[in-house]
């Protein structure tokens, strides 16, 4: 699961209640934004695919924030990536590894001014600490128009994989149900 997605919000839901999609579209707007907003920290993007709901499917929800996601403006975009963290390797990474990413990391926020954002959905966690330094490397060489392009691309993907591990975690035990989700405090 997304580490996006809080913590805190544990509780009391009974999945037989309805699926995750069904609390997601139940859901105040205040509390849809804000829940949407772990996916991506645009508020733009978060309003408006909370203004859309109620959703027939899971297709529909992914179509909804991937068309969001490509209206994104300069503003939202660099309000997106403001709320991003750095990837968050498996425990199993070396620790020159782990050296050789915080310096990479270090570097490429020197000089494109945010966060490096990928998605690594699909690659298995022993490779993650390779692939994410040889894409960080990579972007370096870049020129900052088409890194940013990049960029907007990976937290597009990324908010795709949140919102499957959101609506599956709504599902779940341990989601949260409409009077739990004013736990949730937007991201950034």
């Amino acid at each position: 699961m997304s580490s996006h997605l809080p913590a805190q919000a544990r509780g009391c839901s009974d999945p037989s209640t309805g699926s995750g999609l069904a609390r997601f579209n139940a859901l105040s707007p205040e509390a849809a934004v804000a829940v949407l907003l772990h996916c991506c920290g645009s508020r733009r993007w978060a309003q408006r695919v909370a203004a859309h709901r109620p959703y027939p499917d899971p297709g529909a929800l992914l179509a909804a924030a991937d068309e969001a996601s490509y209206d994104l403006s300069q503003a939202d975009l660099s309000e997106a990536l403001a709320s991003e963290v750095p990837v968050e390797l498996d425990h199993r990474a070396s620790y020159a590894a782990l050296l050789a990413l915080d310096a990479a990391h270090a570097e490429y926020e020197r000089n494109f001014g945010h966060v490096f954002v990928i998605c690594l959905d699909g690659h298995p966690p022993e490779e993650q600490a390779d692939q994410l330094l040889a894409a960080i490397r990579r972007r370096m060489e870049l020129e900052a128009d088409e890194e940013r392009s990049i960029s907007a691309d990976e937290l597009r993907r990324l908010a795709q994989v949140r919102l499957a591990d959101l609506t599956h975690w709504l599902t779940s035990q341990d989601g949260v149900n409409t009077e739990d989700s004013g736990l949730f405090a937007p991201v950034g």
